[in-house]
């Protein structure tokens, strides 16, 4: 499996981008204003992510997506390493990340990988989107965020 940027002859799969995010607007923008990666093997699109600058020194993983098939199998923890070192390499000092309240496992995995919550964005879901999100039998509606450090400096 290979991790490479989508550029002009690639097109981004939709289709995963609409599982981390059911918003086409929000899904639009994102890739208009980010750097797309997909994860592919034989030609086989397995997973996804977005990274978009933020600021001089911060970026921000803004969607991530694993095809069914290959959930489970420690691809979203490639994806997430994979963007944290790419975020290294392009001289960012901090790599942020928000998920829903409702993402278990989403949450588990961020925090597996270095990330620390630094904050909540209440209601962040029932402001930003038409539909009611349901994940694990929960209402999604506030935006927990997380960051991780990228400057070797720890300030915990």
């Amino acid at each position: 499996m290979k991790i490479k940027k989508c550029g002009i002859d690639c097109s981004p799969p939709m289709d995963l981008l609409l599982l981390a995010d059911p918003s086409i607007q929000m899904v639009e923008k994102y890739l208009r204003s980010g750097q797309c990666f997909i994860a592919e093997e034989f030609d086989r699109v397995m997973g996804v992510y977005i990274l978009v600058s933020t600021g001089k020194d911060t970026i921000e993983l803004v969607n991530i997506a694993v095809a069914e098939e290959f959930q489970g199998k420690g691809l979203g923890k490639k994806l997430v390493l994979d963007a944290v070192e790419r975020a290294k390499s392009l001289g960012y000092k901090k790599i942020e990340v928000g998920t829903g309240n409702s993402s278990i496992n989403q949450l588990a995995l961020y925090q597996k990988c270095g990330f620390r919550i630094v904050g909540v964005d209440l209601d962040f879901f029932t402001r930003h989107y038409d539909e009611e999100i349901y994940e694990n039998g929960i209402q999604c509606r506030d935006m927990i965020r997380l960051s991780q450090d990228l400057s070797g400096l720890n300030f915990s």
